[in-house]
């Protein structure tokens, strides 16, 4: 049913990013949303980021606080190259023969330098996925990668999720919200079954601590019900297997849609029956006389009650 979880190696070309948010004051980049979004690959195992962090010291925190490991790198006045560029090949191309767990790799920048890199990943069966900002991202990168996510997409949501009631308890509303976050995800990944275990893993990969008997309930099924019961979610019994499938999220957005749609069809059928001109009746010509054979007698037509009536010439 599920299928098989993928592995990533994550690698941030840190300077690269900065390079792309350089003159942009009301934006900044936020690690939070690119991990939210590689969780929805599969499960992280490497974390490295790239620069001469005394640079960039305001990131150090949010970033050490997402366990992710700073490596430092001189500046290239001091060695004449790019090292960051180096290290961050040498350590990808180490990992990719040292770990074989490992089958995705993410390059977190958009320099065409790391288009080699790529190449070699993928020379090797591994899936390579590409971040980076538009502006500042090559084409050559871009088209090498197995797939390539633009940095300001992380921030666009896909469809338009229930809304989740205000009064219900705090921690039901907490674990509805990480059920749609984590169905939109699978959707956005193209998973054509929901699978309750696939949903289940999806949301146990944005939240490690997540438990449904934190949250009330006694089996992650019982959530699931619950979640139908309150129209956040749709669920289908599997006849095989007997476990939940989501297809689709509840209905309380759309309520009254089929009586429209129903309304919407009739006058569309009335459209097609209706007739593009109508018929004008025909006005009854006069009757022309007939003639008698002879030329002596003319027959005139007059009204039914009357019948015909025979005139003789004076």
């Amino acid at each position: 049913m599920a299928e098989a979880e993928h592995t990533l190696a994550v690698f941030i070309d840190f300077e690269n990013l900065a390079l792309g948010f350089k003159g942009k004051k009301d934006k900044r980049f936020d690690i939070q949303k690119v991990l939210e979004r590689l969780v929805e690959k599969g499960k992280i195992i490497v974390k490295k980021a790239y620069a001469d962090w005394a640079d960039y010291s305001e990131y150090k925190k949010p970033l050490h606080e997402s366990a992710i490991e700073l490596i430092e790198i001189p500046k290239r006045s001091l060695s004449g190259k790019n090292s960051a560029d180096i290290r961050l090949c040498v350590d990808a191309i180490d990992l990719c023969y040292s770990k074989e767990h490992i089958d995705t790799f993410v390059i977190v920048s958009g320099d065409s330098d790391f288009s080699p890199l790529v190449s070699k990943l993928k020379e090797n069966g591994k899936r390579v996925i590409g971040l980076g900002m538009k502006e500042s991202s090559s084409n050559l990168l871009i088209d090498n990668c197995d797939e390539f996510i633009y940095y300001e997409d992380l921030e666009r949501s896909i469809g338009t999720p229930p809304k989740i009631e205000k009064d219900l308890p705090e921690k039901k509303k907490e674990a509805f919200q990480l059920l749609v976050d984590s169905v939109l995800a699978l959707v956005r990944e193209n998973k054509e079954v929901l699978w309750s275990s696939l949903v289940k893993e999806t949301m146990k990969r944005k939240k490690p601590s997540f438990n449904e008997s934190y949250h009330g309930y006694r089996t992650f099924s019982d959530l699931l019900e619950d979640a139908e019961k309150e129209g956040i979610i749709h669920l289908r019994t599997d006849s095989r297997s007997g476990t939940y499938v989501i297809v689709g999220f509840g209905k309380e957005e759309k309520k009254g849609e089929p009586e429209e749609s129903k309304e919407k069809k009739a006058v569309k059928e009335r459209k097609i029956q209706r007739p593009r001109w109508r018929s004008r009746q025909r006005k009854s010509k006069p009757p022309a006389p007939l003639t008698a054979p002879d030329n002596n007698h003319v027959l005139s037509e007059t009204s039914p009650a009357q019948g015909i009536e025979l005139i003789t010439p004076s």
